[in-house]
């Protein structure tokens, strides 16, 4: 049975955390608020949560959710391979809208979906939240609304798209606060090299590069390193023959194949 509570209530709000607790424990799933917008969460370790979260989402195991995280120190527990750049981005923004893809640590028994290795972290600035994931520990959460419908700014918007394949509903009110842009979480890949935006989102490129100078806007491509051999190369192929031989269209035309940059979480 489906129960919403009212978490601007402090009765009501402990009463809620303490159901969404137990529907957690029981691989069912809750809505909760998040600083962007309201998230759909499961057990980030119950393959059957995850299932039924997607499900709910009407998502397919192509697209798994990111894992939200009660505190800083959980990131090596779940994370390998921690560049030092993408560290000190979480030390930046977290918590807050950054959202960081990493190596998962290949010891963990879950199942997200087709990750290809990796997990996608981020700590909220939510108190709610905050509260909830201390009680539970990692969560699976994905925006709290259909898959291509608007994303939900209360909980009972996204009561309206997910009824009842929702255990529990904590309502804190508007997110983000009334008025301003319901923006989701910039996704930067921290196995990457260097570190790249693959979804813009609430924390924007300006910030992320007073941090990590070197960090790659969405569709950016690392700046070539001159060297001499490269610019003798450069000469050569400036020369008529060049231009005109068979062998330098080839070269010219395979240099022009693209770079997969999608993002893999």
């Amino acid at each position: 049975m489906t129960t919403s509570y009212d978490c601007t209530a402090a009765e009501e709000r402990a009463a809620g955390l303490e159901h969404a607790q137990r529907a957690i424990r029981e691989h069912k799933c809750v809505v909760l608020p998040t600083d962007t917008v309201y998230g759909i969460a499961a057990d980030a370790f119950s393959p059957l949560a995850v299932t039924l979260l997607l499900a709910s989402k009407g998502r397919s195991r192509k697209m798994p959710p990111p894992v939200l995280i009660p505190r800083l120190n959980a990131l090596d527990g779940l994370a390998t391979d921690v560049p030092a750049e993408a560290r000190r981005l979480a030390e930046a923004f977290w918590p807050g809208g950054l959202t960081l893809i990493l190596h998962a640590q290949p010891s963990l028994d879950w199942d997200l979906g087709e990750t290809k290795g990796t997990v996608a972290l981020r700590i909220p600035a939510d108190d709610v939240a905050q509260d909830l994931l201390t009680l539970t520990g990692p969560l699976a959460v994905s925006s709290a609304n259909r898959t291509g419908q608007p994303a939900a700014q209360t909980a009972a918007d996204a009561e309206a798209q997910l009824a009842e394949s929702v255990e529990v509903y904590l309502e804190g009110g508007h997110r983000p606060t009334e008025g301003a842009d319901a923006l989701p979480s910039t996704i930067v890949d921290g196995t990457a090299v260097p570190l790249r935006v693959v979804r813009q989102g609430a924390i924007s490129l300006e910030r992320l590069r007073e941090v990590v100078p070197g960090v790659l806007g969405v569709g950016e491509e690392p700046a070539a390193v001159e060297t001499p051999e490269a610019s003798a190369t450069a000469v050569a192929s400036a020369t008529p023959e060049a231009s005109a031989s068979p062998e330098a269209s080839a070269t010219a035309e395979a240099g022009a194949t693209a770079v997969d940059d999608s993002p893999r979480n």
